[in-house]
């Protein structure tokens, strides 16, 4: 049961990494749409490589920030049933909603979304822009990370959950491992 914490807390470092990281692009969004404004109103001057840089950011910031807003739990969830549960009945939500949820729709979804990406990356697709970014796969690959992350998450969450039904571990009061 060690071994399975272990992997749970490594799953969730690296989910908080990558949150960490990703939440970067927020600030650059804003600061890069708002050169965009200048430039046009200003000096008349448009960028369309600047302008599909915020549509990459805002994908890139929400889809690989999947993860990390699951472990914290920031997903959307019925709360009428959660809110008051005790910390097993939660525990017990957490598992029926990975295998029944998440787990199914990501694993369906990365089914249908590798070959999309994979044809994407035979051609390394390009922006239909002549001066756009050339870099579409790039984009696109961002959707396999976000599924493998959530899954990965998943897990972290089943493994915590099953170890507060086990006794082994206590739940955590501000919903860090909660968010089905």
């Amino acid at each position: 049961m060690q071994v399975l914490a272990c992997l749970a807390r490594f799953i969730d470092r690296i989910n908080q990494q990558f949150g960490m990281s990703i939440c970067w692009l927020a600030l650059f969004m804003v600061v890069v749409q708002f050169l965009v404004v200048v430039l046009r109103y200003v000096f008349g001057y448009g960028s369309i490589f600047m302008q599909e840089s915020i549509i990459y950011m805002h994908g890139l910031l929400f889809m690989l920030g999947a993860g990390y807003t699951l472990l914290h739990g920031g997903h959307v969830r019925v709360d009428i049933f959660y809110r008051g549960a005790s910390p097993r009945k939660k525990a017990m939500v957490d598992i029926f909603g990975f295998f029944t949820l998440l787990l199914p729709v990501c694993v369906g979804m990365l089914y249908y979304v590798w070959p999309y990406v994979a044809s994407s990356w035979q051609i390394f697709e390009k922006s239909k822009e002549t001066s756009g970014i050339p870099a579409v796969f790039i984009l696109k690959s961002a959707m396999v990370v976000m599924l493998v992350l959530l899954i990965l998450q998943g897990i972290s969450m089943a493994i915590h959950s099953l170890r507060v039904l086990t006794g082994d571990e206590e739940a955590t009061q501000d919903e860090e491992h909660e968010g089905i």
